[in-house]
């Protein structure tokens, strides 16, 4: 075909395609989803595919099994959202303190949810320090707001705590912050020792009298190992009428105490040591996360579902692309040379027709140790999909072989390949276009059955993959719905697009569907 008619055919299928209503809005859908895919790195992180591990570094500070934030809007209960504090939100102040650099850092955190936050998390801290008993040492004290009938707003969470070079504290999960803030309840007379604690004695003696003290009652212990540290550092100790509430109700009904906390990071160092806080975050870890929420490990939905889009297209169009083509040329080839060969190819592709599919496919998974790449799994899915296509093919191409001008090439000299690449196949073209199309969304479905049955790589981020994870974390039956249905409407969604276009293309090509 020459470049001028293979143009104005070009320009011809461009007309009758764009008043395909249904096909102009697929192809719209394709765009953007192609565009995410390739954007994917830029709008996240080309890392992504690294730190998607389970347990990976990137998400050590997410919450886990969060709901998305929008979900505020729809809820009396309002939860805090995930927020992060880097440097340039905080103010800094130097000093030199005898043989200590002490670095003084304060912000502000405006807390307007009933749920606080689930955690609080310092990271980015490094030192040049030599030894770990070198490293900086950080104590953090919280001015909370003014509350009728408490006596002592300030409250200390931890004094000279080592923080690992490189590494994070987790306020919830440090040991002092429950002990420190237990202490300042008890200062403010929430509950009561057996033995009052002397107020002469130095501040870790008195902890370590508390922790024993607690450590002898059976009630107060019980309370103090079920604490959400969160919960009594964010909420309300008093009724509002200047009158303390009960132990057991800030521990377990406590009400979030709105208002504008000031936080004070005390940093210190030997004086040989050199701080860099140009990565210092406080990442206050919201109970709600983000645009979908996050699953088990802290991973992002959102994440999760843009990546995805990747593998859905590669798997996708090129599983539809091999198979439509593997499929044509064995049926056109079976159909031109007929004969015991056209027998033989046509009983070999009933036998594969036959085979059960998923249980192949299982079984193969298995056989690559249940890991299977996506190479592998592009190459399996072809196995087993390209029998229908080469039927069809056949049929079709039974009667373009007898058309006159087949008889004319023939003739004329024209060999095997010439017929059959020159005058057979591309009389084939618009199915072929429309069953790539219509194939894409099987290949999709399989590969996310697949992977929801845990066969590929759990490495792989793919919409069956957040499926299988969803499932193995209980998402249907906890009600975590974040987990299930986005990746569930992806594949749906990706699906339809491919039907959208490949009906209308159908509808253009194939002569026998035009409408006068």
């Amino acid at each position: 075909m020459r470049w001028v008619d293979f143009k104005d055919s070009v320009k011809r299928f461009w007309s009758e395609y764009k008043h395909q209503t249904s096909g102009m809005v697929g192809l719209a859908l394709l765009i953007i989803l192609v565009v995410l895919a390739f954007a994917a790195p830029l709008i996240t992180s080309p890392n992504i595919p690294k730190e998607w591990q389970p347990g990976g570094h990137a998400w050590i500070t997410n919450p886990k099994n969060a709901p998305p934030s929008w979900e505020n809007y729809f809820s009396s209960v309002k939860k805090a959202p995930q927020k992060v504090f880097k440097l340039k939100d905080m103010q800094v102040k130097h000093q030199v303190n005898g043989s200590q650099n002490v670095y003084t850092i304060t912000f502000n955190y405006d807390m307007r949810y009933n749920v606080p936050p689930k955690d609080i998390a310092i990271m980015g801290i490094s030192s040049n320090a030599s030894t770990p008993k070198d490293n900086p040492k950080v104590s953090i004290m919280v001015q909370r707001p003014k509350e009728k009938g408490v006596k002592y707003e300030n409250i200390l969470l931890l004094q000279d705590s080592p923080f690992p070079n490189g590494g994070s504290i987790q306020l919830s999960y440090t040991p002092q912050v429950k002990t420190l803030l237990f202490y300042w309840l008890y200062e403010n007379g929430v509950f009561h020792l057996l033995m009052p604690l002397q107020p002469q004695l130095p501040l870790n003696i008195k902890l370590l009298q508390l922790n024993q003290q607690l450590q002898m009652n059976n009630t107060l212990y019980g309370y103090f190992q079920s604490a959400d540290p969160m919960k009594i550092l964010f909420g309300q100790i008093t009724d509002g009428k200047g009158h303390l509430l009960p132990l057991r109700r800030i521990i377990y009904n406590t009400t979030g105490l709105m208002g504008n906390y000031k936080f004070t990071l005390l940093i210190s160092a030997p004086k040989g040591v050199s701080v860099n806080l140009n990565n210092l975050e406080v990442v206050m870890v919201g109970r709600t996360y983000g645009l979908l929420g996050t699953d088990q490990y802290g991973r992002p939905i959102a994440i999760g579902l843009l990546w995805g889009i990747r593998i859905a297209m590669a798997i996708g169009l090129s599983v539809a692309i091999s198979t439509v083509l593997i499929g044509i040329l064995y049926g056109v080839t079976s159909a031109y040379v007929g004969g015991w060969v056209d027998e033989f190819l046509q009983r070999f592709n009933e036998f594969m027709m036959t085979l059960p599919v998923l249980p192949m496919l299982i079984l193969l998974s298995l056989y690559f140790g249940g890991k299977i790449s996506l190479a592998q799994l592009v190459g399996i899915l072809v196995l087993f999909g390209w029998m229908g296509t080469a039927k069809v093919a056949r049929s079709m191409a039974l009667q373009i072989k007898e058309q006159t001008y087949i008889e004319a090439a023939r003739s004329l000299g024209a060999g095997t390949g010439r017929i059959v690449f020159k005058h057979i196949v591309p009389q084939l073209l618009p199915y072929a276009f429309a069953n790539i199309a219509l194939s894409v969304p099987g290949a999709i479905l399989s590969e996310a059955g697949l992977s929801f049955l845990g066969l590929t790589n759990p490495n792989m981020i793919s919409w069956g993959r957040m499926l299988n994870d969803a499932h193995a974390n209980g998402a249907t039956i906890n009600g975590y719905w974040w987990q299930v249905i986005p990746p569930g409407l992806a594949i749906a969604t990706v699906g339809l697009i491919f039907v959208l276009i490949g009906v209308s293309l159908d509808t253009v090509l194939n002569p026998r569907l035009k409408r006068a």
